[in-house]
């Protein structure tokens, strides 16, 4: 089940308020939310369920384990949880790519067996939340919950568990046993749910047609085509995954839990290190908090630093996806993170703001071709294609075809919208509450106009998975 579809938006999620505000006190309404939540999950599969299941049960005894040490004894407790999400992590996402790998490097004779399981949904992201409850426990930064439903609460909340944010249990542990709902939160917090939907449904799915034609269809794309595709992609990307955050944190406030903010435009970086102060705030936050710094951080010299960041950016890249155009897009993005630690990086800040913009556009964009390229070759075909060494022809019919004026023009108007954001308005020579007033009526009308074609949108076209989903 997806937020963008006709189950989730006229039936699960009014079913779900309705049950959730007409239950009284936080414990009946984590129950209501636990129950919820798994029927949610299990809508793509009693499997699915029962991996989840075993993450509950045994990170809710790992914690209580670790929790039940001294301080100082701590350390194999941790490991050894650790080693058991890791351990379901690897099985599931990289024993296929593994095995494909190793059997590179070995005779024929020996090659092992090549076992493709299915992926669990939104088994990264559940990982690494109970990892980091597992290390806030470890560090003392939180408690180890006796309340089973509590933890079970926290890995499976149905707003962020397939694709995030990545939420600390050390931040929303107190929300989670004892919070309260206000008119304001709830109003707050569907306005945010509808900009999400709006993103995914209006903008990302209407230029996916593009990027999947030019990505999945198009073998050696000439300079036009592969700058439609790319340009197209990274839109999408973009609104899908800050459309689905925008929801997840939009559902999250409306119950009284505050989630992370994920994204704050991304695209109108001036480096690639305030990039990715941008782009999945939750998961560089992570990484940053739980690898980068205990592996030393910048505390040990330029070479131990370079070394850190792309320990992390290579993790980064192999935790999207198993494979080697990942890995590439993680060393990518640690490559240029390690040149702004130079003399390069000086040299940028005192650089034109356009030049800036310019470099940080062009490092993003290549990064997608990486990302989004189904092989490596299928990565250099678009490269070629992207500085003309496969012609500059016109763009073929089916892509024609694909560039409806309605994607044109969300291709127009989405990248100013990723970029700078909504401007702000003028004051006016009103007085400040008549401003108040018609902007709130203003703001209401335009949001129930984008709830509205939402919905029309999301029935009349079969829904678009989420770009994260498969992470």
């Amino acid at each position: 089940m997806v937020f963008s579809s006709v189950t989730f938006l006229c039936y699960f999620l009014p079913a779900f308020l309705i049950a959730y505000f007409a239950t009284r006190g936080t414990r009946a309404r984590n129950l209501v939310l636990l129950a919820f939540s798994l029927v949610f999950y299990g809508w793509g599969g009693i499997g699915n369920l029962a991996i989840l299941a075993v993450s509950m049960v045994g990170n809710y005894f790992l914690a209580l384990l670790i929790g039940s040490r001294p301080p100082g004894r701590r350390l194999p407790a941790l490991w050894l949880a650790v080693a058991c999400n890791l351990a379901g992590l690897i099985f599931f996402k990289y024993i296929g790519f593994l095995a494909e790998n190793l059997n590179l490097l070995l005779p024929a004779e020996l090659a092992v067996p090549v076992l493709h399981v299915g992926l669990p949904l939104g088994i990264s992201f559940f990982t690494f939340h109970a990892i980091s409850y597992l290390v806030d426990v470890y560090r003392g930064r939180a408690q180890a919950n006796g309340r089973f439903e509590e933890i079970a609460v926290y890995i499976t909340m149905f707003p962020q568990l397939v694709a995030g944010p990545i939420v600390r249990y050390s931040t929303i542990a107190a929300r989670i046993r004892d919070r309260r709902t206000t008119f304001g939160r709830i109003s707050a917090g569907l306005r945010i749910f509808v900009i999400g939907l709006a993103w995914k449904v209006l903008i990302a799915d209407e230029v996916a047609s593009v990027a999947g034609m030019v990505f999945d269809q198009t073998d050696a794309p000439n300079f036009v085509t592969a700058w439609l595709g790319l340009l197209a992609y990274s839109l999408q990307i973009y609104f899908d995954f800050g459309g689905y955050s925008n929801m997840a944190i939009g559902l999250a406030l409306a119950m009284g839990l505050n989630f992370p903010r994920n994204f704050r435009l991304p695209y109108g970086a001036l480096s690639i290190t305030d990039f990715w102060r941008r782009w999945h705030m939750s998961l560089s936050s992570w990484f940053r908090d739980y690898v980068y710094i205990p592996l030393g951080g910048n505390r040990h010299g330029h070479l131990h630093t370079a070394v850190n960041l792309w320990t992390v950016f290579l993790l980064c890249g192999i935790w999207h996806g198993a494979a080697w155009t990942f890995l590439i897009w993680g060393a990518h993005h640690g490559l240029f993170l390690v040149l702004e630690r130079t003399r390069f990086g000086k040299a940028l800040a005192r650089s034109p703001l356009v030049l800036r913009h310019a470099y940080v556009f062009l490092v993003f964009l290549s990064g997608w071709v990486w990302f989004r390229a189904l092989t490596v070759p299928h990565a250099l075909d678009v490269f070629a294609g992207l500085v003309g060494l496969n012609g500059f022809g016109p763009i073929d019919t089916s892509l024609q075809t694909a560039l409806q004026p309605v994607t044109i023009v969300m291709m127009v108007l989405g990248w100013p919208l990723a970029m700078w954001g909504v401007p702000n308005l003028p004051a006016g020579p009103l007085p400040r509450m008549v401003r108040q007033a018609v902007f709130a009526l203003c703001d209401s009308v335009v949001i129930l106009a984008l709830f509205a074609l939402s919905v029309i949108t999301v029935g009349a076209a079969n829904y678009s998975p989420f770009l994260y989903f498969r992470f």
